[in-house]
């Protein structure tokens, strides 16, 4: 049976369950927690408006908003992709250029809702985790992470990258809403500044 999502962005059912497995050896089991979002990153402007475009045909919503300098893109599916034993995935994060550090391209992490027990969680953990990242004044809190060698990710919160959405924001997830006044940036580096790549 096709599946139009996995045309899209890849097999994201064997990027989740090699996330949970390289979390198991660093025993972290995610077995009893539910799931946020997928990421999905792109190296440049012109394939981020293309896959944004791709993903919305098959969604309910798209609350995009500027962070970090660039438009993001939460896209809500109309039907919740299944990973892990039937774990339902609603979200997919569209992410585009710049990029702070080097990431993965293509799937790049999987979000994990903790729930009430972040703050034990992250204590019994700590010694694998790679580090916190933070994402705002409002953030709820901000999530933890674990870094893998290939530069994909694992984050954790305690609300759902939507539920935190809404609460911070104070906004509903409904239509398709884009950032129309946004132009590619230029990239200034310790080498200087380079055009971003389009």
């Amino acid at each position: 049976m096709a599946d139009p999502i996995e045309d899209i962005i890849g097999d994201y059912r064997a990027f989740a369950a090699q996330q949970r497995d390289r979390l198991a050896t660093r025993g972290i089991d995610i077995s009893q927690f539910q799931l946020s979002h997928l990421a999905y990153r792109v190296p440049e402007w012109d394939e981020y408006v293309h896959v944004r475009s791709l993903l919305e045909r098959h969604a309910v919503a798209n609350r995009e908003n500027v962070w970090n300098g660039r438009p993001i893109s939460l896209i809500v599916l109309t039907q919740p992709l299944e990973v892990l034993d039937a774990q339902p995935v609603s979200l997919i994060e569209l992410i585009p250029p710049v990029h702070q550090r080097v990431y993965k391209m293509g799937l790049e992490h999987l979000g994990v809702v903790v729930g009430d027990t972040f703050d034990t969680f992250v204590e019994a953990h700590k010694p694998v985790l790679t580090g916190q990242q933070f994402q705002g004044p409002n953030s709820t809190p901000d999530p933890v992470y674990v870094l893998f060698e290939d530069f994909t990710h694992v984050k954790f919160y305690r609300l759902s990258l939507r539920a935190s959405v809404e609460l911070d924001a104070g906004v509903t997830f409904h239509g398709f809403q884009h950032v129309d006044d946004w132009v590619p940036q230029r990239l200034v580096t310790a080498t200087g500044p380079n055009p971003l790549p389009r």
